[in-house]
């Protein structure tokens, strides 16, 4: 069965008011007419609810970041059970720049990738390389990686895999102006469904969508 294609705009902390993302938004919505593609959007989360309101034509919204746990005190927090309860249906988990910032280890990610599922979220799951591992020849071993931190926590979890996006986002292609070629994403696509195959089960590989996420260029491709 052919996967639906996936196309995600996460828009971190920049456009610094509403009627700016409005704008953006309203664009998109009126160019999106491709029934075969999902598109989500991720804005910051104090503008989730309000953009919530506008999309349409299928577009659906995306929070940047949740927590592991369902709630406590866990100031600056979004709980997956508060994003649920607000009708947000995405989740970003394992962004790099969460990664090198803010020191989100793999094991957190699962975690996080865990409680999300659970709070039946759908997750978009970032992994990748930076420029030296990818120059040391490591990139597979740290996909690898980050990919076997959530296989440990979720094995029994991924039979449902329609709910969880995997991205591969080379940390080198993300605002630096340099652009992964078709052939490097697809090589990095390729070693995933392997891993996964083997880690997790054939059916999980073939059916577990799989973007790129980073910078591109005018005449790349690469849809999983």
């Amino acid at each position: 069965m052919p996967h639906q294609f996936f196309v995600g705009g996460n828009f971190k902390m920049k456009l610094i008011s509403l009627e700016q993302k409005k704008i953006i938004i309203t664009a998109v919505c009126e160019n999106n007419s491709h029934v075969c593609v999902e598109v989500v959007i991720a804005p910051p989360s104090l503008y989730l609810l309000p953009l919530k309101e506008i999309v349409k034509n299928g577009i659906r919204v995306s929070a940047q970041n949740c927590y592991c746990k369902t709630s406590g005190a866990y100031t600056g927090e979004i709980s997956p059970a508060q994003l649920a309860d607000a009708g947000i249906p995405y989740v970003i988990i394992g962004h790099s720049e969460r990664r090198t910032l803010f020191h989100e280890t793999s094991e957190l990610v699962a975690q996080k990738t865990k409680a999300a599922l659970n709070g039946s979220l759908s997750v978009i799951l970032c992994v990748g390389e930076t420029l030296l591992e990818r120059e040391a020849g490591q990139t597979t071993q740290v996909v690898e990686s980050q990919l076997q931190a959530v296989v440990t926590v979720l094995k029994e979890m991924l039979t449902n895999c329609g709910h969880a996006v995997i991205a591969y986002e080379p940390v080198w292609a993300i605002g630096t102006g340099k652009v992964a070629t078709t052939a490097q994403a697809q090589e990095v696509h390729a070693y995933i469904r392997q891993y996964l195959s083997t880690a997790v089960s054939r059916a999980v590989s073939e059916n577990t969508r799989i973007s790129y996420g980073g910078s591109v260029g005018l005449n790349f491709r690469s849809a999983e």
